[in-house]
């Protein structure tokens, strides 16, 4: 037992299903719960604003259900990484606690500052994995290494879920006292990043919860026969809360099974909602196996002859939504306006950047990082690479997205690319899906059948090259 430990939050911003504000809380007689925020780090890492906003206000609802198990939650100006151990050290030593619990972080840097902290805190510093609901070198191919192809992965992942089970943590018990924040701490008083507006997506257990709820019963059982149609509300839209960890891999896992029956045997629908929440944990465990994604490397080593044209004024017109071609315009101005985009739409217009203009994929991996409210680096990087052909997946580079039948197919109406580019708001249904002429507004930057080429060829030297 400890008399005082401190919980140290990161992106695991919840009080329910929390593994190491549980362990904590079992085993202290005091609980502080702390949040560093680090805006040096945050924009080295390109935190959208947005995102920011979330975490901000998720604290605020995390303060009220901290006070109500009489746990203080101190939230103080660390910087940078390096800073955030220099200050736990102080909190450490104010505070006299005698431990720190949290929950384990995946990559490269966030594990370096982990081990330093370990190596520098004078109290013991326990570790709980919960990043995933499989946690990654626990899954193994035939040949005993990581898995590198996602179906064989997702199928050995159900296996072992299985047989594992999908508990969540109780919700601790109140502590007897509250502790006393410490007048030599600088609480802090105002948020040190840019901040969107994340208004649209409610914040607090309750809230989140009833989210989450809501989707698995109202419309999972339909996700995959309405989750590629950007015009209506087919997805969940969880993975914001999921991104900062006011819900967890776990909680999901668990109300789709309470909802629709053992993941071994969910309908369609649900299936195919929990294949997603495969694919996170399936992008954090590449992440770790293959820590050169986190360097900025592509997965596929070989991929890294590929000579991108790199046109900065293409780059400009795809990231205002200006290409020209109405589904990538829309999408675009989608997450401009909103901080999120429709996941079917990620794949094309990443596809259009990379396969069209021949943008590197880095490119457009950071700026959906610096727009995205549910950036992770994982899942951001995972969906980039598979875009880009440089990833995991197995088809081959000569996959490359035709703009114009991805819209005829997904947003046959138009309503969608209606609702973000109104240029085209009285154009008829064939007209709204082609690439523009400049008639109606920005001429097409490109010829996709011209650029599908030109992708081929330099995908094919580049490979060439290397052998």
């Amino acid at each position: 037992m400890y008399k005082t430990s401190l919980v140290w939050l990161r992106r695991d911003l919840r009080s329910l299903d929390n593994p190491a504000l549980s362990k904590a809380c079992e085993i202290s007689d005091t609980v502080y719960a702390l949040y560093l925020a680090a805006p040096d780090t945050w924009r080295q890492h390109h935190m959208a604003p947005i995102q920011s906003d979330l975490i901000r206000r998720q604290l605020d609802a995390l303060r009220d259900e901290f006070n109500a198990l009489n746990i203080e939650l101190l939230v103080l100006n660390a910087h940078d990484f390096t800073g955030q151990v220099e200050t736990l050290r102080h909190v450490i030593q104010v505070t006299s606690a005698e431990a720190v619990f949290a929950n384990r972080e995946l990559e490269v840097r966030e594990s370096a500052r982990d081990n330093e902290a370990q190596s520098r805190i004078g109290v013991p510093f326990h570790l709980s994995d919960d990043r995933c609901v499989i946690q990654p070198g626990t899954l193994k191919n035939g040949g005993g290494q990581p898995y590198k192809v996602f179906t064989p992965f997702s199928k050995t992942w159900v296996t072992e879920l299985m047989r594992l089970g999908w508990d969540c943590e109780p919700r601790p018990h109140p502590k007897v006292l509250k502790p006393i924040v410490p007048v030599s701490l600088e609480i802090l008083t105002e948020w040190p990043y840019d901040t969107g507006n994340s208004s649209a997506w409610d914040v607090g257990s309750e809230s989140v919860l009833k989210a989450l709820r809501s989707f698995s019963r109202e419309r999972a059982q339909l996700y995959k026969k309405h989750r590629d149609l950007p015009a209506i509300d087919g997805t969940s839209k969880l993975s914001a809360y999921l991104a900062i960890g006011a819900l967890s891999g776990r909680q999901c896992v668990a109300r789709l099974v309470a909802d629709h029956g053992a993941p071994d045997t969910l309908n369609e629908g649900a299936r195919t909602w929990l294949n997603e929440l495969i694919w996170r944990d399936f992008y954090q465990h590449v992440m770790v196996a293959w820590p050169h994604v986190v360097k900025g490397k592509a997965f596929k080593t070989n991929y890294e002859a590929i000579s991108w044209h790199n046109d900065p004024m293409l780059f400009d017109a795809w990231c205002k939504g200006q290409t020209g071609f109405p589904i990538v315009d829309a999408a675009m101005r989608q997450l401009n306006q909103t901080g999120w985009m429709h996941n079917r739409l990620r794949m094309i217009v990443a596809s259009f950047l990379c396969k069209d203009l021949l943008i590197d994929w880095r490119w457009g991996e950071q700026y959906f990082m610096s727009r995205l409210i549910d950036g992770d680096f994982a899942a951001n990087n995972g969906g980039w690479q598979w875009a880009a052909s440089t990833g995991t997946d197995a088809a081959p580079y000569f996959r490359i997205f035709n703009p114009v039948t991805q819209s005829q197919r997904f947003d046959p109406q138009g309503v969608f690319i209606r609702s973000y580019v109104k240029e085209l708001a009285s154009t008829d249904d064939k007209r709204v899906h082609l690439a523009s002429d400049g008639q109606f507004y920005n001429r097409a930057v490109v010829d996709h059948s011209e650029q599908r080429k030109l992708a081929l060829a330099t995908y094919k030297t580049a490979l060439e090259a290397e052998v």
